[in-house]
Formats: structure tokens, C-alpha cells, sequence
């Protein structure tokens, strides 16, 4: 089959075997692939994102169900399903059945592609690790990325009060309103905490989903509510940078990190089950899709990466098989 692996010369195109199921397993025709930050990571042959060197990187896509192992439940062969799991850069892939997703019928295999990884972790951080209750406020930092863009719809769905986008792109951030963003700010403007703490009546916000941290990690403590919880699910802004335990303290922060990397596979299933208990009418009804920005063909996964990484898209970048 053909697939997408990293390799000393980068990311290449290449023949190679096709994966063998495990009998808790379904196996994938894959017919469309959305690409997401740690891929870059993996195109580089970084298996801490997921793929080791030679392997077909990737972990999230959309296909038809061509072979159920025998210990697989709750699908049958034809089935379109979507998938969050490595080795998604290919024409066939497996996926443990408890991490699978029964795609409805409004939604096409590209727009299906786009939604497991987002649906499982903002699920996850909004209402798991971040314990939202209807009427709260909500930030969700990095807002514009496609996993932002849900968790600005998923907290809507569920409730929240007021809703705030972040996003230093001036375009971008005109376009959250259309996703649920009562409010949308700037965090590369100083006086962002002082929009929220404003647009809150001065409590700050309840919960904030984090994928940006590095040095905003104190301001989004000062735009914090006291008893405020922070679920930090990305580090696009940087690893590392300075805390203000003292104000950490005074506001009494839960401050929660997050990541699938060091999750076991019954965790993830179960993550995944509580998602699709909570949302799937939701995803049904059409109240949580995404917009993809531009699909391209397998050939072309490197123009497709350097979109993500040069970051001049809105939405998912997808690739139709």
C-alpha cells in the first residue's frame, strides 16, 4: 500500500506492507486523512509524535471498515467510520474498535476526518478535567486552530455563559463569532487580561482550555475567576516560562496538563465513550463540524504540512484518498 513515512530524507511517499490487525481491531480503508500539529513533529521522525522512522505517520481519518477482528464489537464490514490513531498517512490503517466513530450520514469522509481528535479532547478538557457547569465563562486560548474552533462550539453546546476566543491573527479572530465566540481577544495586546476581567464584571473566567501557554501561563492566571480551572492541552506558545506560584496560590487555580501521549488504551476508550455519550447528537444534528480550509491528494502531503506549519489556513487541511 502506498503511505506517508518519515524517513532520513523527510517525508516520503512510499510502497509499504500493510498493517495486520489485532483481534480487538478494525481494519481501515483509508479515504481521507486531517492533518494536526504533531504530525510535523512525526514528518521529521520524532516518535515521541507518534511514528517511528520508516512507519506511516498520522493519527487522524476517515474510511470503510474492510475487515473486524474477532474481538471488535459495534461494527461490521462497510461500515464509514472515523479514527484517531498513528499510522492515519495511508491507504490502509487499523483502529482499536473502542476508539472508532460511526460517521452520520450529512457528513463526508473529509469533514468526518477532521473531528476525533478535536470531539475527544475538548470533551475531555472542557467537561472531564475541566468540570464545566452551564452559566460559566469559558477561554479557550488558540481558538482559530481546529481543536479551538470545537471547543468553542462544544462549550456553547454545553452551556457556558460566555465564551472567549483568543487569536493574534487579526483575520482569524473576526471570523469566531461564527463559532460560538461571545467575545474573541488578542493575547499578543498586554491588556488582553484586562478585556477578560471586563468582559466578566471583574470575576475572570471560570475554566480556560490552554493550547498556547509559554509566557501568556501568568496572564491567563490574572484573566482566571478565583477557584478558576486552567486544562492546558498544547504548548504552541512555548514549553517552558516563568509561573507566578504566588498569584497560582491566591486564586487557588486548579491547573490541569493534559495529553493522550502517556494515556493507556483503556483510557482513551473511555474518553472516547463519554464523548460520544454526551455529544454525539450534537454531531448528528450538524452542531459540531469544522470547516476544511483545502484538501490535497496524498502526493502532495508536504505542500499540505508546509500550509500547517506556515499556519495560512483556517479550519483543517485535509487529504482525500
Amino acid at each position: 500500500m502506498k503511505a506517508a513515512v518519515s524517513s532520513e530524507q523527510g517525508l516520503v511517499v512510499r510502497d509499504v506492507p500493510a498493517p495486520k490487525p489485532k483481534p480487538a481491531d478494525l481494519l481501515v480503508k483509508v479515504k481521507a486523512i486531517a492533518l494536526n500539529r504533531a504530525d510535523l513533529g512525526a514528518a521529521k521522525g520524532d516518535a515521541s509524535h507518534g511514528a517511528a522512522v520508516g512507519t506511516p505517520i498520522g493519527s487522524e481519518y476517515s474510511g470503510e471498515v474492510i475487515e473486524v477482528g474477532a474481538q471488535a464489537s459495534g461494527f461490521k464490514v462497510g461500515d464509514r467510520v472515523m479514527c484517531y490513531n498513528p499510522g492515519a498517512y495511508a491507504e490502509i490503517a487499523v483502529c482499536d474498535h473502542g476508539r472508532a466513530l460511526p460517521i452520520p450520514q450529512n457528513l463526508s469522509f473529509e469533514q468526518a476526518a477532521t473531528l476525533p481528535i478535536g470531539l475527544n479532547t475538548l470533551h475531555d478538557a472542557l467537561v472531564t478535567n475541566g468540570r464545566l457547569k452551564a452559566g460559566e465563562s469559558v477561554l479557550v486560548q488558540g481558538a482559530s486552530s481546529g481543536v479551538g474552533l470545537l471547543g468553542l462550539r462544544i462549550a456553547k453546546f454545553k452551556g457556558a455563559k460566555l465564551v472567549i476566543g483568543s487569536s493574534t491573527n487579526p483575520e482569524r479572530r473576526a471570523k469566531l463569532k461564527e463559532f460560538g465566540a461571545d467575545l474573541a481577544i488578542d493575547t499578543s495586546d498586554p491588556s488582553w487580561p484586562d478585556q477578560v476581567l471586563k468582559a466578566t464584571d471583574g470575576k475572570g473566567v471560570n475554566l480556560t482550555v490552554d493550547m498556547v501557554s509559554g509566557k501568556t501561563v501568568s496572564q491567563t492566571m490574572a484573566a482566571s475567576a478565583l477557584l478558576g480551572r486552567i486544562v492546558n492541552i498544547g504548548r504552541l506558545g512555548g514549553m517552558k516560562a516563568e509561573f507566578d506560584f504566588d498569584l497560582h496560590a491566591r486564586k487557588r487555580i486548579d491547573y490541569v496538563g493534559v495529553t493522550f501521549r502517556t494515556r493507556t488504551l483503556e483510557e482513551i476508550r473511555e474518553i472516547n465513550r463519554l464523548m460520544r455519550a454526551d455529544l454525539w447528537p450534537a454531531v448528528e444534528a450538524g452542531t459540531l463540524h469544522l470547516p476544511v480550509h483545502k484538501t490535497f491528494p496524498l502526493a502532495q502531503i508536504a505542500d499540505a504540512l508546509d500550509m500547517m506549519k506556515a499556519n495560512r489556513h483556517f479550519g483543517k487541511i485535509a487529504i482525500a484518498m
